[in-house]
């Protein structure tokens, strides 16, 4: 399909390290989407920033996309708010 066909959306979250913001990434990156023909999704850092950029074919796969992202993302940081500290001293 060509590039203009797909609905793009990038979302940056900031995170309070760099080290976290890298662990959201690889902790969402082993998910696979479930319609990899119609999502294509790139996650990368930058500084303490996690940026998700999301391709779908339809509107209604961006926000269903989006929506199960932001979940994740507020899973992981309520997850690195309680074991934080802790989980600095184990890695």
């Amino acid at each position: 399909m060509a590039e203009e066909e797909w609905h793009i959306v990038t979302v940056k979250v900031p995170f309070s390290s760099s080290k976290h913001a890298n662990i959201a990434r690889d902790v969402i990156s082993v998910d696979r989407d479930l319609q990899a023909h119609a999502v294509k999704r790139e996650l990368t850092v930058d500084g303490d920033q996690l940026v998700g950029t999301f391709r779908t074919l339809t509107v209604r796969l961006a926000r269903l996309t989006l929506n199960a992202f932001l979940e994740n993302v507020e899973l992981i940081i309520r997850t690195l708010d309680e074991f934080g500290p802790d989980a600095e001293t184990m890695s």
